[in-house]
Formats: C-alpha cells, structure tokens, sequence
C-alpha cells in the first residue's frame, strides 16, 4: 500500500471552439455598440466608469474586411510607480473580422498571438485556455463600458 495517490495520466486540455467562436461574435455585437458606426482609422473614443477608472477604443488599421483595435485603461489614481501601473493598466489589441462578424483578442499585455491552447506549466505561466480567458475577460470589459461607461458624442444638428 502507497501513500501517494496513483497518478494517473491527465488528458491534453482540448480548446472549445464553439464556445470560443461564440464568444468572438458576441464581442463583435458589443464592439460594433460602443463604436456606433465610427470605424474610420485613429478614431477614438474614451469610456469614464467613474473618476479614477476610463477606457480609450482606438482604430489603429482599417482594411476591406478587418479592422484592428486597441481597447486601454487610462487610470487608475491610487498607483504611482510607472513599472507597477503598467501591470494594472490593461490593454489589448482586438482584429474585428467584418465579414465573418468576430472579435478576436490578437494581443494582451505585450503577449503576441496567443495560443488557443498551452501545456501547463510553461515558461510564462500562461493558463491552458488563456485564449478562451482573455476573450471573456474581453467581453466583461466591453460590458462594464456599455453598462456603466460615459462618454462625449458630439450631435449634428
């Protein structure tokens, strides 16, 4: 008899891709909100949540059937060390796909392409569903902005 449980050998994390497509397409539904038609490249519109916590939209590439966007906190009062606000000012880079009506995280916080799946551990710790992560994460963003964000549109009259 063993004190140590029987290891038994655990099964390769398999991503969901239906859940992951769905989500990419509500995030566009969400996007194409906040945007209100204005996709004209270095558009950009600032969401104030309260007076210490705002989110700046920014196109940075337009193209026929894709548009690039990057979605930042601007601040936080309470962190004055530059290294140390960094790591909390969160910021991605989204591809919005027109034709297929998705959004897809392509870049958070520096990390470039991220895998839709990683052994764990790894070098960097990423999670084994970072991608599926990251888009959540993304898509409770664009809800904060449209359920509690502010912000200045100039009417034509």
């Amino acid at each position: 008899m063993s004190f140590f449980p029987n290891k038994q050998k655990q099964q390769k994390y398999q991503p969901n891709l239906v859940s992951l497509m769905t989500l990419c397409a509500n995030n566009y539904m969400l996007f194409t909100k906040l945007l209100a038609g204005n996709e004209q490249l270095h558009e950009q519109r600032q969401f104030c949540i309260n007076e210490s916590l705002a989110y700046c939209i920014k196109i940075t590439e337009v193209t026929r059937y894709t548009s690039v966007v990057t979605i930042e906190q601007q601040s936080i009062k309470a962190i004055s060390d530059a290294k140390i606000a960094k790591l909390f000012k969160p910021r991605m880079e989204i591809r919005l796909y027109h034709d297929a009506r998705m959004a897809e995280v392509i870049k958070s916080q520096d990390v470039r392409q991220i895998k839709p799946r990683y052994d764990y551990p790894n070098q960097y710790m990423h999670q084994q569903d970072e991608k599926q992560q990251t888009n959540q994460f993304l898509h409770d963003w664009l809800h904060l902005c449209l359920s509690m964000g502010q912000t200045q549109v100039v009417l034509e009259s």
